[in-house]
Protein backbone atom coordinates (compact mmCIF):
# COMPACT_ATOMS: atom_id res chain seq x y z
CA UNK A 1 0.00 0.00 0.00
CA UNK A 2 2.93 2.43 0.58
CA UNK A 3 4.76 1.67 -2.47
CA UNK A 4 1.03 2.05 -4.26
CA UNK A 5 0.79 5.72 -1.91
CA UNK A 6 3.92 6.54 -3.14
CA UNK A 7 3.20 5.78 -6.88
CA UNK A 8 0.45 7.85 -6.88
CA UNK A 9 1.89 10.62 -5.05
CA UNK A 10 4.62 10.71 -7.57
CA UNK A 11 2.32 10.91 -10.75
CA UNK A 12 0.39 13.33 -9.18
CA UNK A 13 3.47 15.14 -9.17
CA UNK A 14 4.42 14.71 -12.48
CA UNK A 15 0.97 15.71 -13.40
CA UNK A 16 0.49 19.12 -11.56
CA UNK A 17 4.39 20.12 -12.78
CA UNK A 18 3.44 18.75 -16.20
CA UNK A 19 0.04 21.12 -15.83
CA UNK A 20 2.47 24.44 -14.23
CA UNK A 21 5.02 23.53 -16.93
CA UNK A 22 2.37 23.85 -20.06
CA UNK A 23 0.55 26.80 -18.43
CA UNK A 24 4.07 28.71 -18.06
CA UNK A 25 4.55 27.79 -21.53
CA UNK A 26 1.12 29.06 -23.10
CA UNK A 27 2.18 32.31 -20.87
CA UNK A 28 5.33 32.78 -22.47
CA UNK A 29 4.67 31.66 -26.22
CA UNK A 30 1.92 34.28 -26.86
CA UNK A 31 4.29 37.07 -25.65
CA UNK A 32 7.09 35.30 -27.06
CA UNK A 33 5.05 35.41 -30.45
CA UNK A 34 4.03 39.20 -30.07
CA UNK A 35 7.46 39.86 -29.61
CA UNK A 36 8.80 38.70 -32.62
CA UNK A 37 5.74 39.67 -35.09
CA UNK A 38 6.55 43.07 -33.48
CA UNK A 39 10.18 43.19 -34.63
CA UNK A 40 9.30 41.58 -38.01
CA UNK A 41 6.71 44.45 -38.68
CA UNK A 42 8.99 46.76 -37.64
CA UNK A 43 11.92 45.64 -39.69
CA UNK A 44 9.24 45.47 -42.70
CA UNK A 45 8.39 49.46 -42.08
CA UNK A 46 12.52 50.07 -41.69
CA UNK A 47 13.19 48.06 -45.39
CA UNK A 48 10.47 49.52 -46.69
CA UNK A 49 9.98 53.01 -45.44
CA UNK A 50 12.86 54.63 -44.36
CA UNK A 51 14.50 54.94 -47.72
CA UNK A 52 10.96 56.94 -48.80
CA UNK A 53 10.98 58.87 -45.77
CA UNK A 54 14.74 60.46 -45.94
CA UNK A 55 16.96 61.27 -48.16
CA UNK A 56 20.05 59.70 -49.44
CA UNK A 57 22.59 60.99 -47.26
CA UNK A 58 20.54 59.74 -44.08
CA UNK A 59 19.88 56.74 -46.19
CA UNK A 60 24.00 55.59 -46.78
CA UNK A 61 24.43 56.89 -43.42
CA UNK A 62 21.69 54.59 -42.42
CA UNK A 63 22.96 51.78 -44.15
CA UNK A 64 26.59 52.57 -42.65
CA UNK A 65 24.79 52.36 -38.97
CA UNK A 66 23.53 48.44 -40.49
CA UNK A 67 26.87 47.71 -41.57
CA UNK A 68 28.54 48.15 -38.10
CA UNK A 69 25.93 46.79 -36.28
CA UNK A 70 27.25 43.54 -37.56
CA UNK A 71 30.97 44.39 -35.98
CA UNK A 72 29.58 45.57 -32.82
CA UNK A 73 27.46 42.41 -32.49
CA UNK A 74 30.25 40.19 -33.25
CA UNK A 75 32.79 41.85 -30.70
CA UNK A 76 29.57 41.70 -28.08
CA UNK A 77 29.35 38.09 -28.96
CA UNK A 78 32.99 37.73 -28.18
CA UNK A 79 33.07 39.56 -24.84
CA UNK A 80 29.36 39.24 -23.81
CA UNK A 81 28.80 35.96 -24.41
CA UNK A 82 32.50 34.14 -24.24
CA UNK A 83 34.16 36.54 -22.16
CA UNK A 84 36.92 36.80 -24.83
CA UNK A 85 38.65 40.62 -25.34
CA UNK A 86 38.95 41.51 -29.28
CA UNK A 87 40.73 44.40 -30.51
CA UNK A 88 41.37 43.18 -33.69
CA UNK A 89 37.80 43.61 -35.07
CA UNK A 90 38.19 46.63 -37.38
CA UNK A 91 41.36 44.97 -38.83
CA UNK A 92 39.33 42.18 -39.95
CA UNK A 93 36.82 44.18 -41.20
CA UNK A 94 39.39 45.83 -43.75
CA UNK A 95 40.65 42.10 -44.41
CA UNK A 96 36.86 41.51 -45.20
CA UNK A 97 37.02 44.42 -47.80
CA UNK A 98 40.03 43.72 -49.31
CA UNK A 99 39.00 40.13 -49.72
CA UNK A 100 35.81 41.03 -51.60
CA UNK A 101 37.08 43.54 -53.82
CA UNK A 102 39.88 40.81 -54.38
CA UNK A 103 37.56 38.37 -55.58
CA UNK A 104 35.28 41.07 -57.51
CA UNK A 105 37.97 42.39 -59.64
CA UNK A 106 39.44 38.57 -60.28
CA UNK A 107 35.71 37.11 -61.40
CA UNK A 108 33.77 40.24 -62.06
CA UNK A 109 29.84 39.74 -62.75
CA UNK A 110 30.70 35.83 -62.81
CA UNK A 111 30.35 35.52 -59.18
CA UNK A 112 27.03 36.25 -57.76
CA UNK A 113 27.03 38.94 -55.30
CA UNK A 114 25.16 36.41 -52.08
CA UNK A 115 28.44 33.90 -53.41
CA UNK A 116 30.78 36.59 -52.82
CA UNK A 117 29.41 37.51 -49.59
CA UNK A 118 29.22 34.12 -48.02
CA UNK A 119 32.73 33.39 -49.64
CA UNK A 120 34.47 36.57 -48.18
CA UNK A 121 32.86 35.18 -44.83
CA UNK A 122 34.58 32.23 -44.69
CA UNK A 123 38.08 33.46 -45.90
CA UNK A 124 37.88 35.84 -43.00
CA UNK A 125 36.22 33.59 -40.73
CA UNK A 126 39.73 31.48 -41.01
CA UNK A 127 41.60 34.73 -40.55
CA UNK A 128 39.80 35.49 -37.86
CA UNK A 129 40.41 31.71 -36.28
CA UNK A 130 44.21 32.23 -36.70
CA UNK A 131 44.23 35.02 -34.85
CA UNK A 132 42.29 33.49 -32.18
CA UNK A 133 44.72 30.64 -31.56
CA UNK A 134 46.24 32.74 -28.94
CA UNK A 135 43.38 32.74 -27.18
CA UNK A 136 43.65 28.79 -26.14
CA UNK A 137 46.19 30.03 -24.01
CA UNK A 138 45.88 33.68 -23.17
CA UNK A 139 42.64 35.95 -21.84
CA UNK A 140 41.96 39.40 -20.29
CA UNK A 141 44.51 41.94 -21.35
CA UNK A 142 47.09 39.18 -22.49
CA UNK A 143 44.19 38.55 -25.28
CA UNK A 144 43.46 41.85 -26.06
CA UNK A 145 47.17 43.27 -26.72
CA UNK A 146 47.79 40.02 -29.11
CA UNK A 147 45.02 40.88 -31.08
CA UNK A 148 45.47 44.36 -31.26
CA UNK A 149 48.71 44.28 -32.40
CA UNK A 150 47.73 41.77 -35.07
CA UNK A 151 45.25 44.53 -36.26
CA UNK A 152 48.15 47.09 -35.96
CA UNK A 153 50.23 44.52 -38.40
CA UNK A 154 47.15 44.25 -40.58
CA UNK A 155 46.93 48.21 -40.66
CA UNK A 156 50.83 48.04 -41.88
CA UNK A 157 50.38 45.86 -44.37
CA UNK A 158 47.17 47.38 -46.41
CA UNK A 159 48.95 50.34 -45.64
CA UNK A 160 52.01 49.27 -47.04
CA UNK A 161 50.49 47.16 -50.20
CA UNK A 162 48.47 51.00 -51.10
CA UNK A 163 45.52 49.28 -50.00
CA UNK A 164 42.79 49.23 -51.86
CA UNK A 165 44.76 48.94 -55.68
CA UNK A 166 42.30 48.23 -57.90
CA UNK A 167 44.56 45.70 -60.37
CA UNK A 168 43.12 43.20 -62.08
CA UNK A 169 42.71 39.42 -60.67
CA UNK A 170 43.22 38.81 -57.21
CA UNK A 171 46.93 39.55 -55.99
CA UNK A 172 46.66 42.11 -58.92
CA UNK A 173 48.00 45.80 -58.44
CA UNK A 174 47.37 49.23 -60.61
CA UNK A 175 49.19 52.65 -59.49
CA UNK A 176 47.05 54.35 -61.36
CA UNK A 177 44.28 53.68 -58.85
CA UNK A 178 45.20 54.20 -55.57
CA UNK A 179 43.61 55.64 -52.73
CA UNK A 180 39.77 54.02 -52.75
CA UNK A 181 37.48 51.53 -54.55
CA UNK A 182 34.29 50.71 -54.30
CA UNK A 183 33.07 47.23 -55.20
CA UNK A 184 30.88 46.68 -57.93
CA UNK A 185 26.77 45.70 -56.98
CA UNK A 186 24.73 44.20 -59.04
CA UNK A 187 21.58 45.92 -60.63
CA UNK A 188 19.44 44.94 -57.72
CA UNK A 189 21.36 47.07 -55.33
CA UNK A 190 22.10 50.05 -58.02
CA UNK A 191 20.20 52.15 -55.94
CA UNK A 192 20.94 53.48 -52.47
CA UNK A 193 17.70 52.52 -51.51
CA UNK A 194 17.90 49.24 -52.90
CA UNK A 195 21.52 48.76 -51.57
CA UNK A 196 19.87 49.42 -48.10
CA UNK A 197 17.24 47.42 -47.89
CA UNK A 198 19.65 44.38 -48.76
CA UNK A 199 22.11 45.70 -45.97
CA UNK A 200 18.75 45.46 -43.43
CA UNK A 201 17.87 42.45 -44.65
CA UNK A 202 21.96 40.61 -44.53
CA UNK A 203 22.06 42.27 -40.81
CA UNK A 204 18.79 40.84 -39.62
CA UNK A 205 19.90 36.95 -41.06
CA UNK A 206 23.45 38.03 -38.97
CA UNK A 207 21.64 38.79 -35.33
CA UNK A 208 19.42 35.66 -36.00
CA UNK A 209 22.61 33.56 -36.70
CA UNK A 210 23.73 34.89 -33.34
CA UNK A 211 20.58 34.34 -31.81
CA UNK A 212 20.21 30.73 -32.64
CA UNK A 213 23.91 30.04 -31.76
CA UNK A 214 23.22 32.01 -28.25
CA UNK A 215 20.37 29.90 -27.49
CA UNK A 216 21.69 26.56 -28.32
CA UNK A 217 24.57 24.16 -27.38
CA UNK A 218 27.12 26.64 -28.47
CA UNK A 219 25.71 29.49 -26.52
CA UNK A 220 25.60 27.04 -23.18
CA UNK A 221 29.35 25.96 -23.96
CA UNK A 222 30.05 29.64 -23.76
CA UNK A 223 28.57 30.33 -20.73
CA UNK A 224 30.07 27.78 -18.90
CA UNK A 225 33.18 29.16 -20.34
CA UNK A 226 32.64 32.70 -19.36
CA UNK A 227 32.19 31.58 -16.13
CA UNK A 228 34.66 28.96 -15.45
CA UNK A 229 36.58 27.57 -17.70
CA UNK A 230 37.88 24.83 -14.99
CA UNK A 231 34.44 24.12 -14.13
CA UNK A 232 33.85 24.20 -18.34
CA UNK A 233 36.55 21.49 -18.60
CA UNK A 234 35.14 19.60 -15.75
CA UNK A 235 31.37 19.64 -17.10
CA UNK A 236 33.03 18.33 -20.46
CA UNK A 237 33.17 21.30 -22.49
CA UNK A 238 35.29 21.20 -25.12
CA UNK A 239 36.99 24.69 -24.47
CA UNK A 240 38.91 24.13 -27.29
CA UNK A 241 36.57 23.99 -29.99
CA UNK A 242 33.99 26.63 -28.45
CA UNK A 243 36.50 29.23 -28.32
CA UNK A 244 37.42 28.30 -31.85
CA UNK A 245 33.91 28.38 -32.67
CA UNK A 246 33.29 31.92 -31.34
CA UNK A 247 36.01 33.43 -33.22
CA UNK A 248 35.48 31.53 -36.34
CA UNK A 249 31.37 33.44 -36.19
CA UNK A 250 32.30 36.34 -35.30
CA UNK A 251 34.90 36.51 -37.71
CA UNK A 252 32.82 35.55 -40.81
CA UNK A 253 30.05 38.27 -39.17
CA UNK A 254 32.92 40.70 -39.29
CA UNK A 255 34.01 39.71 -43.01
CA UNK A 256 30.51 39.74 -44.49
CA UNK A 257 30.35 43.71 -42.89
CA UNK A 258 33.52 44.13 -44.82
CA UNK A 259 32.07 42.76 -47.88
CA UNK A 260 29.12 45.36 -47.80
CA UNK A 261 31.01 48.08 -46.99
CA UNK A 262 33.51 47.44 -49.85
CA UNK A 263 30.09 47.58 -52.10
CA UNK A 264 28.68 51.09 -50.04
CA UNK A 265 28.97 53.98 -51.90
CA UNK A 266 32.38 56.02 -51.11
CA UNK A 267 33.40 52.08 -50.60
CA UNK A 268 37.46 51.38 -49.22
CA UNK A 269 39.82 54.41 -48.73
CA UNK A 270 43.47 53.30 -47.71
CA UNK A 271 43.86 54.82 -44.15
CA UNK A 272 40.07 54.18 -42.97
CA UNK A 273 40.76 51.36 -40.96
CA UNK A 274 43.26 53.01 -38.21
CA UNK A 275 44.06 50.85 -35.45
CA UNK A 276 42.71 53.36 -32.92
CA UNK A 277 39.56 52.39 -34.09
CA UNK A 278 39.48 49.31 -32.44
CA UNK A 279 39.96 51.09 -29.10
CA UNK A 280 36.86 53.19 -30.17
CA UNK A 281 34.78 49.80 -31.25
CA UNK A 282 35.35 48.27 -27.89
CA UNK A 283 34.07 51.59 -25.98
CA UNK A 284 31.17 52.10 -28.02
CA UNK A 285 30.05 48.40 -27.14
CA UNK A 286 30.60 48.34 -24.05
CA UNK A 287 28.51 51.47 -23.98
CA UNK A 288 25.72 49.72 -26.27
CA UNK A 289 26.11 46.60 -23.97
CA UNK A 290 27.24 43.19 -24.68
CA UNK A 291 24.61 41.13 -23.13
CA UNK A 292 22.03 42.44 -24.98
CA UNK A 293 21.27 41.69 -29.06
CA UNK A 294 19.73 45.32 -28.33
CA UNK A 295 23.39 46.77 -27.81
CA UNK A 296 25.30 45.72 -30.97
CA UNK A 297 22.74 48.39 -32.71
CA UNK A 298 22.86 51.15 -29.92
CA UNK A 299 26.62 50.48 -30.76
CA UNK A 300 26.20 51.01 -34.05
CA UNK A 301 24.06 54.31 -33.35
CA UNK A 302 26.69 55.67 -31.18
CA UNK A 303 29.72 54.79 -33.38
CA UNK A 304 28.13 56.29 -37.21
CA UNK A 305 24.97 58.35 -36.88
CA UNK A 306 25.78 60.54 -33.14
CA UNK A 307 28.76 61.50 -35.08
CA UNK A 308 27.07 63.14 -38.33
CA UNK A 309 24.35 64.92 -36.02
CA UNK A 310 27.41 66.49 -34.26
CA UNK A 311 28.79 67.56 -37.80
CA UNK A 312 25.36 68.77 -38.76
CA UNK A 313 25.22 70.96 -35.34
CA UNK A 314 28.48 72.32 -36.22
CA UNK A 315 30.54 70.42 -33.10
CA UNK A 316 34.14 69.43 -32.86
CA UNK A 317 34.99 65.71 -32.99
CA UNK A 318 36.67 66.25 -30.25
CA UNK A 319 33.26 66.42 -28.35
CA UNK A 320 32.40 62.86 -29.43
CA UNK A 321 35.69 61.48 -27.91
CA UNK A 322 35.16 63.06 -24.32
CA UNK A 323 31.36 62.20 -24.98
CA UNK A 324 32.62 58.43 -25.11
CA UNK A 325 34.96 58.86 -22.46
CA UNK A 326 32.23 59.79 -19.92
CA UNK A 327 30.47 56.79 -21.79
CA UNK A 328 32.55 54.25 -20.91
CA UNK A 329 33.41 55.74 -17.48
CA UNK A 330 29.31 55.69 -16.51
CA UNK A 331 29.13 51.92 -18.10
CA UNK A 332 32.32 50.89 -16.21
CA UNK A 333 30.70 52.46 -12.98
CA UNK A 334 26.54 52.13 -13.12
CA UNK A 335 25.65 50.44 -15.79
CA UNK A 336 27.69 47.04 -16.74
CA UNK A 337 25.22 46.19 -18.47
CA UNK A 338 24.79 49.29 -20.88
CA UNK A 339 22.42 51.50 -22.38
CA UNK A 340 20.55 48.62 -24.56
CA UNK A 341 19.39 47.36 -21.23
CA UNK A 342 19.72 50.55 -18.34
CA UNK A 343 17.64 52.87 -20.25
CA UNK A 344 14.77 51.06 -20.39
CA UNK A 345 15.00 50.46 -16.90
CA UNK A 346 15.72 53.70 -15.40
CA UNK A 347 12.54 54.63 -17.93
CA UNK A 348 10.27 52.42 -16.11
CA UNK A 349 11.61 52.98 -12.41
CA UNK A 350 10.83 57.14 -13.49
CA UNK A 351 7.59 56.12 -14.80
CA UNK A 352 6.55 53.90 -11.64
CA UNK A 353 8.20 57.11 -9.42
CA UNK A 354 5.50 59.38 -11.61
CA UNK A 355 2.54 56.96 -11.41
CA UNK A 356 2.82 56.75 -8.07
CA UNK A 357 3.13 60.66 -7.24
CA UNK A 358 0.48 61.26 -9.51
CA UNK A 359 -2.08 58.72 -7.32
CA UNK A 360 -0.82 60.52 -3.89
CA UNK A 361 -1.88 63.86 -5.05
CA UNK A 362 -5.06 62.63 -6.06
CA UNK A 363 -5.25 61.02 -3.02
CA UNK A 364 -4.59 64.14 -0.90
CA UNK A 365 -7.19 66.10 -3.23
CA UNK A 366 -10.19 66.69 -1.31
CA UNK A 367 -13.84 65.83 -2.89
CA UNK A 368 -16.30 68.73 -3.91
CA UNK A 369 -18.44 68.05 -0.83
CA UNK A 370 -15.58 68.62 1.51
CA UNK A 371 -15.23 72.18 0.32
CA UNK A 372 -19.14 72.85 0.68
CA UNK A 373 -18.63 71.65 4.17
Amino acid sequence: MKAVKAVDAESSRSALAERTGMAAFTRVAPARAIRWAVLVVVLVVIVLAVPVLLSTYWVQILTSVAIYSIVTLSLAVLMGRVGLVSLGQIALLAVGGWVALRLGFAFGPALPFPLLVLITGAITSVIGTLIGLPALRLSGLYLALITLMAAAAITQVLAATNFPNGGEGFLGHSSANVGNAVLARPDVMASDAGFYRVVVVVTAVMFLIAILHVNGKAGRAWAAIRQSEAAAIAAGVNVTLYKLWAFALASFMTGIAGCLLAASAGGLTTYGFPTQDSITLLAVVLMGGIYSFWGPIVSAVLLKLIPEFLKNWGLPADVLTILFGLGVLQAMTTAPAGLAVQVPKDLANLGRALTGLARKRLVRVPAPEEHAR
